[in-house]
């Protein structure tokens, strides 16, 4: 499960550049269109989340596999059910044949005709299949109301820290760029997330050898999303900001090590990042954290 939930982690905040990247480039006869893809794409993302989560969780529930083409076939079945339904055409008479004599009963009573229908069994399949997969989204369901409500857990957490700390928070947006934006808050050297992403790059490729074991993949493209895109920053660009511009970086968390010092000493003063997992749609975030006596500043 931590295996699934980290891929699923990773893949929001791929989706997240993407899609941010797509808003960018968005002009006002585009936008609508691109805003609307963009809400698709992370609602079938979300959707695929949740029945991933929900197998792993139960994995005898009902599969889905074998589903594809079922409503073409139904067509198919349903007229074949009908040319079965439907009477066949009588035979043309014969010369030979005597016409038929009229009945001498003034109240005939023919005897009904014999049913030719036959039951629909692709239906009564698709029937039973939709059984089967109700019955596995509900068990899904109670599996997921039965889980801790790691959200709730983690700002109760959250806040308990923040108040022990005497620290206030300041909401930053979740689109990917949250680490810089937040960090700009409280670098006036930093000015916006742009700068804070440019000064992180530069630094991250010029010490390469610091950076790019704790790096997957070319540490070289990973530079150049850091400096150009929308990818989420985590803990070595983090750090990478705080040696750029000569500050201490702690990082708050609910969970773990409460506190996480980077560059500890630095000189240029000290930064508070508030650390989440669970409370923002889109997976990992950061929101900047100032001390309370600083908050009117």
């Amino acid at each position: 499960m931590d295996d699934l939930l980290a891929r699923h982690r990773k893949e929001l905040r791929d989706l997240t550049s993407r899609t941010t990247q797509k808003k960018k480039a968005a002009t006002k006869k585009t936008r609508k269109g691109v805003n609307a893809e963009c809400e698709a794409l992370e609602r079938e993302l979300k959707g695929r989340h949740a029945r991933e989560v929900a197998e792993l969780e139960n994995p005898g529930g009902a599969s889905r596999d074998g589903n594809l083409g079922e409503e073409e076939e139904v067509e198919d079945d349903e007229a074949a059910a009908a040319a079965v339904e439907e009477p066949a055409a009588p035979e043309t008479e014969t010369a030979s044949e005597p016409p038929p004599t009229p009945s001498t009963d003034p109240d005939p009573d023919p005897a009904p005709a014999p049913s030719t229908k036959k039951p629909h069994r692709r239906k009564a399949q698709l029937a039973r299949r939709k059984a089967q997969l109700a019955e596995a989204a509900d068990q899904a369901a109670a599996t997921a109301s039965a889980q801790p409500d790691l959200r709730g857990l983690e700002l109760t957490q959250m806040a308990s820290q923040l108040r022990s700390l005497s620290l206030t928070e300041v909401e930053i947006a979740p689109d990917g760029h949250c680490l810089y934006s937040a960090f700009a808050d409280q670098v006036a050297g930093a000015r916006d997330y742009r700068t804070a992403r440019r000064r992180c790059a530069e630094f991250m490729g010029g010490h390469a050898a610091d950076f790019a074991p704790f790096i997957e993949g070319d540490f070289g493209e990973h530079v150049r999303r850091v400096g150009e895109t929308a990818e989420w920053g985590g803990q070595a660009e983090a750090l990478a900001l705080a040696r750029a511009f000569g500050v201490q970086v702690n990082v708050v968390q609910a969970q773990g090590r409460g506190v996480e010092r980077m560059n500890e000493g630095a000189e240029g003063g000290e930064v508070w990042l508030g650390y989440y997992r669970h409370s923002f749609g889109l997976g990992e975030h950061y929101n900047s954290l100032r001390k309370k006596k600083e908050a009117g500043s």
